[in-house]
């Protein structure tokens, strides 16, 4: 996981201690590692990361979760998935201001698309939700549960005013999926400005 944190930095998706990733350990018991909060993401080191329950309790390690550490949990239980990626690009926060009324954002007709499980053609039409952001976690995760246990097929979702949440069956597919939705999201955004439109 380090070395795709480090590379996010890289991006320019997790400066400063912003963003955090985790890969499922098991599902029974349900233990996570994550990274701590206040990290900085462009040089971890192996005891920057925790292992949590599901409910968020450390297990081990020594430093404070993630604020975050519950969405993670909601999106490994709702997908079935096994590894979680959150970054603060200037895109998906801008975009999710942006879309933040609508609830979603619609991208069809790129080939990018077919970075995302699942999407076999330029001509599938990927959605991304944007929920309303809250430090209120416990209420947060449920939100996320509900929504991702309804729509199947997503890739990731946006918090308004935050960023981007990500997943794959492994950190590596979760990766692809988070570069191929920072490159729709970046292409939308250009768009956007060149067409002088608040939004397309």
């Amino acid at each position: 996981m380090r070395d795709v944190a480090s590379e996010m930095y890289r991006f320019g998706w997790m400066l400063g201690t912003g963003g955090n990733i985790s890969t499922l350990i098991s599902r029974e018991p349900f233990l996570l590692q994550i990274s701590s909060s206040g990290v900085q993401k462009g040089n971890m080191k192996l005891t920057d990361f925790i292992t949590v329950d599901e409910n968020g309790k450390v297990i081990s390690g020594h430093m404070k979760p993630s604020a975050e550490t519950l969405l993670h949990i909601a999106i490994l239980k709702a997908t079935g998935s096994k590894a979680v990626i959150h970054t603060h690009s200037v895109n998906s926060t801008i975009l999710s201001e942006v879309y933040g009324e609508t609830g979603k954002i619609s991208i069809s007709g790129y080939e990018m698309l077919k970075a995302l499980k699942g999407n076999k053609s330029h001509e599938n039409t990927e959605v991304i939700p944007v929920l309303g952001n809250s430090q209120d976690m416990p209420s947060l995760y449920e939100i996320v549960l509900q929504r991702l246990n309804r729509d199947d097929g997503i890739h990731g979702f946006l918090l308004k005013g935050h960023g981007l949440y990500t997943w794959g069956m492994n950190v590596y597919e979760a990766k692809t999926h988070t570069e191929g939705i920072e490159f729709l999201l970046d292409l939308l955004y250009k768009k956007i400005l060149l067409s002088g439109r608040e939004k397309i």
